[in-house]
């Protein structure tokens, strides 16, 4: 059986009642298979003596001690009882706050294992956090090491431990998925030793070997994933095709400005791409404003020319609808025939408009998820595009992507845009079948946008400033974390704030409130006003990341920036900049951030370079924060961690795209395990 084939529920293990099972469903526990992977985030070394004076050195002490005598400090009505005891190398004492049971536990002769992190305080080293068993049995937690998990409310480690012993009965008989040949090559555990002794190590170094052997593992099926799809799409072959360029040239003829380097070396990217016998996949990446969207117009007007029909698709109606804006002033002058399609074009007005599309009467379809629904046919989709793609997930693209699939097979082209600069590491992983693209360079005339760094108490200051630049008639945003007033976080909200701005800091200027629950056509209208002028400031939250371009917007100031990811803070500061005045971003920190919180957003201070701040987001918040991927359905890596195993990726992505350039549809003896371990991933991955 393969590990990830233990699908079964946490709940029919022993000890894993209801209540259990909720907790450590918050952990993303539910299946036994979960459970395993688990790995810990630590181990508690019980099993290499350590004296009391190692405690000196800062290490935890793990010895054989003997209980000299009790003693009581404190008031009368509330005494705690100290312990004295000593081994071969010091004493010390222990501090039993809140358990003078402990007195008759440990009665003075009597000798105890005891492990704990002593200090040296007032003359003597002491300990509250300790724990000890009776010498002289078999001890249950001592001469051993112990793994140290990640834990919520309602597990405790001890609990932990117990429940992972009984599962780990269930991992006897796992399959190995990477093949015997590799397992040798890179010096890898089998699998199912490598889970069991994850858990209960019997060394430090047996505890490495086994976490960099599941890594590899795990890394390795990825990969096979992502070489399976690079095999399939090719199967996908055509023939190749010249490309016309009459409206691509007409359209850059009449731009006001002139391509950037990057926006002319991206486009051509692409365009061999379109003419090339195998179907795109292409990754564009870009800063906000580096003008990703002109470079996708650009590449889809030799496909409207030869006849086909381009899907242009975004996650929001605010996004879409720019798009949509923008494509009808800069194509239809050229003959483009475009159309806008979302959730809100109902009733008489959809219809027509999707009997159009199904004709081929559209060129470029521009909308958002209700492009993906059964009820949108086209005649010959070949491009699709698709804007901040983290957030849509795989199927939803699959949807998409079918809808263009030829009768022999043919898939459409596709092409992925965001504006979060995605670290090599990643995009080796998550994108490591597509091609990649980058727009590193502004377009000209762009001024930097000048950033600080303000405490709370300092916030008069930011406003005094905010209020220079409304009453130069430029416009600004206030993006909060939370929409509403929350009983368990100590949080400014959007709700709470827009009222105490409206009402005290900004009475003179007109405001208007954005949030994910505000209705979609109030949302819509709200921002058509902004985007018009006829209000002065945008309060919000980071619903404003994406789809909202206002040349005028000069200030954006976010409070409790220390809750937003770095490559949000970035995109943010990407809203104001866009137009020919000086912008400025205020970002907003609680008065008792820790040092290490401060130097966290000094790198988004110190830096504009979308690719060093992603970088660092990477390795704070990990890859499936940065990219959406866990909302979007790519990967969660429960074992590997990228910023520490590139090595063991770049291994595995090698062997994997070498076994299935060799062997595409896994047929060989050797890798009937891995075909099913790939067919697990594959479906996984696709919900």
């Amino acid at each position: 059986m393969l590990l990830s084939e233990l699908t079964g529920s946490v709940q029919r293990l022993r000890g894993v009642g209801p209540a259990v099972a909720q907790a450590l469903e918050k952990l993303e526990i539910t299946t036994v298979r979960d459970l395993l992977l688990h790995v810990p985030r630590s181990y508690e070394n019980r099993k290499d003596p350590a004296p009391l004076t190692e405690a000196f050195n800062g290490r935890t002490v793990n010895t054989v001690a003997e209980v000299l005598a009790h003693d009581y400090v404190g008031p009368p009505n509330r005494r705690t009882l100290k312990v004295y005891v000593r081994d071969d190398s010091h004493t010390a004492s222990l501090a039993c706050f809140g358990r003078n049971f402990l007195a008759r536990k440990l009665p003075p002769g009597q000798k105890i294992y005891l492990t704990g992190a002593f200090q040296y305080r007032f003359g003597e080293l002491t300990a509250s956090a300790f724990e000890f068993e009776p010498y002289g049995v078999e001890p249950r937690a001592f001469g051993m090491i112990l793994p140290v998990y990640g834990l919520t409310e309602g597990i405790t480690q001890h609990g932990l431990r117990k429940i992972m012993r009984t599962a780990l009965a269930d991992a006897r008989h796992i399959e190995d998925e990477v093949p015997e040949a590799l397992r040798r090559r890179h010096a890898l555990l089998p699998r199912r030793h490598a889970v069991q002794v994850v858990h209960f190590p019997g060394s430090m170094q047996e505890a490495e070997d086994a976490r960099r052997s599941l890594a590899f593992d795990e890394l390795f099926v990825f990969q096979a994933v992502v070489a399976r799809r690079v095999v399939e799409r090719n199967a996908g072959a055509r023939a190749p095709k010249a490309l016309p360029r009459n409206l691509l040239n007409r359209l850059v003829r009449s731009l006001p400005f002139s391509l950037t380097p990057d926006q002319k070396t991206t486009v051509e990217e692409i365009l061999a791409d379109l003419g090339a016998a195998r179907p795109m996949a292409r990754l564009l990446q870009g800063d906000v404003g580096s003008g990703k969207t002109l470079v996708a117009f650009l590449a889809a007007l030799p496909y409207v020319e030869l006849g086909y029909q381009v899907a242009f698709v975004a996650p929001t109606e605010l996004l879409a609808k720019q798009h949509a804006e923008n494509a009808a002033s800069l194509l239809e002058p050229l003959g483009v025939r475009l159309a806008f399609l979302s959730g809100a074009v109902k009733g008489a007005a959809r219809a027509p408009l999707l009997e159009a599309v199904g004709a081929g009467d559209v060129d470029i379809v521009v909308g958002t998820h209700a492009v993906f629904t059964e009820q949108v046919e086209f005649r010959d989709l070949r491009l699709v595009i698709i804007d901040e793609q983290h957030r849509f997930g795989v199927r939803q693209r699959e949807l998409l992507v079918a809808k263009g699939t030829q009768q022999d097979g043919g898939r459409p082209d596709v092409l992925l845009m965001t504006a979060t600069p995605i670290p090599r590491t990643l995009a080796l992983t998550v994108f490591g079948d597509m091609d990649t693209s980058v727009i590193r360079t502004m377009p000209p005339g762009r001024k930097p946008v000048r950033t600080h760094l303000a405490r709370q108490e300092n916030e008069q200051k930011v406003y005094e400033r905010v209020r220079q630049e409304l009453s130069a008639g430029r416009q600004a945003y206030f993006v909060y974390p939370l929409v509403r007033e929350s009983e368990k976080l100590s949080l400014r909200d959007a709700e709470g704030m827009y009222e105490r701005l409206a009402r005290e800091v900004f009475p003179e200027f007109r405001l208007a409130l954005i949030h994910s629950r505000v209705p979609e056509e109030d949302k819509v209208e709200r921002m058509e006003r902004f985007t018009r002028g006829e209000v002065d400031a945008l309060v919000a939250t980071s619903v404003v990341e994406v789809g909202v371009d206002v040349a005028n917007a000069t200030c954006l100031v976010v409070e409790h920036a220390e809750r937003f990811g770095l490559a949000a803070l970035h995109q943010l500061r990407g809203r104001v900049g866009r137009g020919a005045h000086q912008s400025y971003a205020f970002f907003v920190y609680d008065d008792a951030l820790t040092e290490e919180g401060k130097q966290r957003l000094r790198v988004l201070y110190e830096n504009t370079d979308g690719f060093a701040i992603a970088e660092e987001d990477l390795k704070i918040r990990g890859p499936g924060e940065l990219t959406g991927t866990r909302q979007a359905g790519y990967v969660r890596f429960r074992v590997a961690e990228l910023a520490r195993d590139m090595d063991l990726m770049n291994a595995a992505r090698t062997d994997a795209f070498d076994i299935l350039e060799r062997d595409p549809a896994l047929e060989a003896e050797s890798h009937k395990t891995l075909r099913r371990a790939v067919d697990l991933a594959q479906a996984e991955l696709g919900r």
